[in-house]
């Protein structure tokens, strides 16, 4: 490409034209002007020039058919888009869709000739994504596809400007249902690598057998049901991200593998024995605390240290300020639209509501409940009524996964005599339930209610329960390991129980249950893992 070049701007606006023409005019390029998407297309067609300057709003089309048409017609065109600052969605799928680089109004004389030289050049563009201006408030509106501009996440995109033209790997960590994936996204789409492949991979969706055959490949015939060769995500992902996700729940003999292929770029398929070299970024992630996965020997210490090069937290949705209700109105509008509703906007009440609910699973649970409102209801204004349970339940919204479990009622107190004081236990159901055991307070409620509440209760309890022999409740009564209201559990039953209900309320975040139960996570991962390996 000449050093004088033949430029064409699309732009409708006449002013701008000639300002834009006297700024490249003065490298020496030939300049042109067009009006409309129509003019630039026939000019593509016609005589293609080395760079087309294109403004996306234009009065006839969408400058992005015109950028669709230039990849048919005049595939050795560069051209560069220009859009306005804060329209950072449409910038980033412009790029997408073929454009060379792009400009965000308002911008400098230096900045379109420098963007411009570069492009005349054949020198890879330098961004693949909008220059942002995290201090300006319009970065509140999106970093690529994560909303938000609170300060927490001014500060991961920070990070991840800093950290994408790296070749450092990125551990990211976080609750689950917060953005890894969005987040490892962006690194990507932010770095040199933007136009090869993203290969995202969940480690702890796929059998650990089939593990490695997902990240490296196989040959046919390497074992039952290899039918054909496979290629691997390590290789799909040649010269772009391979993103691991949920890297913790990986088995420790891959672990090993994986060590080797992360120092060596190199790796052999399932039953192969040809060694392949490739060129990977990578990026993971987890929701689970990796030091501790370390410490409980579930993760190998130096494959911890090899990957945990720059680590990127993301925060739970409900230390994100203003970002709950930014989200909201996004996924709002976006499922009204899907949905064929008429919604435009959150009662005062809903968007409090929103805004100190705890929401344990983050913006997955967030994005569901909006769909459940948008699906089932319909009107202009979304109403407390319509929000479901549990974000509904007309507390403060920190009942369910806020990382607490509800203490239990106060045991009643018993009375054996009809308006004594305290309760009547041998009429009443719940004292029933609390004499034997709180956690079966349902089926004896449920029995109770169809007159078969002795059949949880033992025939021998039976027996004591009304008529003029009542007895108050009494520990020696009961015999040896047996009370007169049913068996007890076994300890390690009863603590099984307790601690997966903890982690359920809690979203599956186990350090929040070991919070809530007033141990440490270590403990849980211990007594799991010694479950499993006796098969309870």
């Amino acid at each position: 490409m000449p050093e004088q070049a033949r430029i064409v701007i699309v732009e409708d606006t006449l002013s701008l034209a000639r300002v834009y023409q006297d700024y490249l005019r003065a490298d020496g390029h030939v300049v042109d002007h067009v009006v409309s998407g129509t003019n630039a297309i026939e000019r593509l067609r016609h005589d293609p020039p080395d760079v087309l300057v294109l403004d996306l709003i234009l009065p006839d089309m969408d400058g992005r058919e015109v950028l669709r048409a230039a990849a048919q017609i005049a595939p050795d065109c560069k051209i560069v888009v220009i859009t306005a600052h804060g329209s950072i969605n449409v910038a980033v799928e412009a790029m997408r869709e073929g454009a060379w680089d792009f400009l965000l109004k308002p911008f400098t004389a230096d900045k379109l000739r420098d963007t411009v030289t570069k492009a005349i050049k054949g020198a890879p563009a330098l961004q693949t994504a909008p220059d942002i201006d995290l201090e300006s408030p319009d970065a509140d509106e999106m970093y690529f596809d994560i909303i938000g501009g609170s300060e927490n996440m001014r500060d991961i995109y920070r990070i991840i400007e800093n950290a994408a033209p790296s070749r450092a790997t990125v551990f990211i960590t976080g609750e689950s249902g917060t953005g890894k994936e969005l987040a490892a996204e962006a690194i990507h789409r932010r770095s040199e690598r933007a136009k090869d492949p993203f290969i995202p991979l969940n480690c702890g969706a796929i059998p650990k057998d089939l593990m490695e055959s997902e990240i490296f490949g196989h040959v046919k015939g390497a074992f039952t049901g290899a039918v054909s060769d496979r290629e691997g995500a390590a290789h799909r992902a040649d010269g772009g991200t391979l993103f691991l996700d949920e890297i913790c729940e990986m088995d420790l003999d891959l672990q090993t593998k994986l060590l080797r292929f992360i120092q060596t770029g190199s790796f052999q398929k399932v039953g192969g024995s040809s060694i392949e070299k490739v060129d990977v970024r990578f990026v993971c992630a987890t929701n689970r605390d990796p030091l501790e996965e370390v410490r409980s020997g579930r993760f190998r210490e130096d494959l911890y240290y090899r990957l945990h090069v720059i680590p990127l937290h993301m925060p739970p949705l409900r230390d994100r300020d203003n970002d709950i209700l930014q989200i909201a109105n996004f996924y709002l509008q976006r499922f009204t639209r899907e949905e064929g509703r008429d919604f435009e906007r959150f009662s005062p009440e809903v968007s409090a509501l929103f805004a100190r609910y705890s929401w344990p699973g983050n913006i997955r649970q967030l994005q569901n409940i909006i769909r459940n409102i948008v699906v089932l209801n319909n009107g202009t204004e979304v109403a407390l009524s319509m929000v479901p349970r549990p974000v509904n339940s007309g507390t403060d919204g920190d009942q369910f996964g806020s990382g607490t479990i509800e203490a239990p009622p106060p045991h009643p107190v018993v009375s054996n005599e009809p308006g004594g004081p305290g309760r009547h236990w041998a009429g009443d159901p719940e004292a029933l339930a609390f004499l034997a055991g709180a956690r079966q307070m349902r089926k004896v409620v449920e029995n109770h209610n169809s007159g078969r509440s002795n059949q949880l209760l033992g025939a021998g309890a039976a027996g004591n329960f009304g008529g003029e022999d009542q007895a108050e409740f009494s520990p020696s009564a009961s015999g040896s390991g047996r009370l007169g209201f049913g068996e007890i559990k076994p300890l390690w039953q009863v603590e099984k129980q307790a601690i997966e209900e903890a982690i359920e309320r809690c979203g599956g975040s186990i350090p929040r249950a070991a919070d809530a139960l007033g141990v440490s996570p270590s403990t849980i991962y211990r007594k799991k893992q010694s479950w499993e390996e006796s098969g309870l």
